[in-house]
C-alpha cells in the first residue's frame, strides 16, 4: 500500500513496484498526491506503470553506476574521480528514486537546498553532471526524455584574475627552488596548466621546430604551443640533466615530479607577494599576451579555452586593439564628407 508524504512545500507519492520502492514529486496540492497514488495503484493492479515498460525502468543508483561506467572509459581519471564524488552526493538525495520519477521541480529544491551548503559553482557542477547522466539515459534509451533539461545553473561572478608585474616575476624566480624554477619558468612563458606540466613528457616536446604539443588538456583535446629562447634554454638544461627520463619535470631520482605545493607556497611568502596562486602563472601569460597587443582569438587558442568567453575577461588589460580597430576606418572612405 502506498502513501503520500510532503516535502518543503511539495508533495510526494510513495510506492513499492515489483519489490522497488518509487517516491516521486507530483505538485503542491495533497489532492493531486491522493489521486495520482490512486491512479499508480490502478495502473499497478492492471499491470501497467505509467507507460513505461518493465525492462526499461531504471533507479537513480542504478544510472549513476552505468554514468560512471561511462565516466570512466571516456573522461579523464580526475574527471572521472570528480564524477564519483559528485554522483555520491546527488545518491544521497535521490537514492530509491526511479529516473524516471525524478522532476525538474525536484532537481530544483535539491539545488535550492545545496546552495546553502555549497558555493553556487559547485552547485553548477554538480546541475551539469545529473543533466548530463539524465541526456546519456536518453541516449542509452532508460528515458524518453530529460526532465531536467530546464533546470538552469546560478549565474556566478566573474572569475578571479591576478597576475604578476615583471619586478614581481623576478623576485618569484629568484625565490623558487633549483627544481621548482623550471616549473615556474615554463607555466609563466607557457601558460600551460598545472597538470599540463606534470604530464609533460619528452615525446611532447619538439626542440628543433621549438613547439610542445599539449595531450592531456583539460578539454580533452590536444594543442600545439610555440615557445620561445627562455622556455628553450630551460627545456635544454632539464634535457642535459635529466633527457633520460620520460618525464620533463622530474625529482633529485629522477621521477616524474609530484605535488610541489609546498615549495611554491614557501616560494610566494618569501616575495612577499600577498593572494598568489599557481594557477595565477597562467592569467599572467594571457594578461601579458593581451597588454602586449596580442588579438584575443589567438590568445583563446595559446590558452585551450574552448569558449571565448574564458578568455574575454582579460581583455580590459588593454584598449590599444580597439584603438587600433577605429584608427583603420580613417584608411577608409570618409562618411563624413
Amino acid at each position: 500500500m502506498g502513501r503520500i508524504y510532503q516535502r518543503d512545500q511539495a508533495w510526494y507519492i510513495d510506492y513499492s513496484f515489483n519489490g522497488r520502492r518509487v517516491r516521486k514529486s507530483v505538485g503542491t496540492s495533497k489532492k493531486m498526491a491522493e489521486l495520482a497514488l490512486k491512479d499508480v495503484e490502478l495502473r499497478i493492479a492492471k499491470g501497467e506503470f505509467l507507460g513505461v515498460s518493465e525492462d526499461r525502468r531504471m533507479t537513480f543508483d542504478e544510472l549513476v553506476a552505468e554514468y560512471l561506467k561511462f565516466s570512466k572509459t571516456n573522461k579523464r581519471p580526475q574527471v572521472y574521480r570528480r564524477d564519483q564524488i559528485i554522483t555520491r552526493n546527488l545518491s544521497k538525495a535521490f537514492h530509491g528514486f526511479g529516473i524516471a520519477d525524478i522532476s525538474a521541480h525536484d532537481l530544483e529544491q535539491y539545488k535550492a537546498k545545496r546552495v546553502n551548503e555549497i558555493s553556487a559553482s559547485t552547485v553548477n557542477r554538480e546541475l551539469t553532471c545529473v543533466k548530463h547522466m539524465f541526456n546519456k539515459a536518453v541516449e542509452w534509451r532508460f528515458l524518453r526524455h530529460n526532465p531536467l533539461q530546464t533546470v538552469k545553473r546560478f549565474k556566478e561572478p566573474p572569475g578571479r584574475l591576478r597576475y604578476l608585474t615583471e619586478s614581481e616575476i623576478e623576485r618569484l624566480l629568484n625565490e623558487c627552488a633549483v627544481h621548482l624554477k623550471p616549473v615556474v619558468v615554463v607555466a609563466l612563458y607557457t601558460g600551460l596548466r598545472k597538470s599540463e606540466i606534470l604530464n609533460l613528457t619528452w615525446a611532447d616536446v619538439d626542440m628543433q621546430n621549438r613547439v610542445i604539443t599539449v595531450n592531456e588538456s583539460k578539454n580533452n583535446e590536444s594543442r600545439i604551443l610555440p615557445f620561445h629562447e627562455t622556455v628553450y634554454k630551460t627545456l635544454r638544461s632539464l634535457q642535459n640533466g635529466s633527457g633520460n627520463g620520460q618525464a620533463v619535470f622530474t625529482d633529485k631520482n629522477g621521477l616524474p615530479l609530484g605535488n610541489f605545493r609546498r615549495s611554491f607556497e614557501t616560494a610566494v611568502r618569501r616575495t612577499g607577494i600577498e593572494n598568489f596562486k599557481f594557477h595565477d602563472l597562467r592569467h599572467t601569460f594571457a594578461s601579458r599576451l593581451v597588454m602586449a597587443g596580442v588579438d584575443i582569438r589567438t590568445v583563446q587558442q595559446l590558452m585551450g579555452h574552448k569558449d571565448i568567453r574564458m578568455t574575454m575577461r582579460y581583455s580590459h588589460l588593454s584598449d590599444d586593439h580597439l584603438k587600433e580597430a577605429v584608427k583603420k576606418l580613417e584608411n577608409g572612405t570618409n562618411l563624413a564628407q
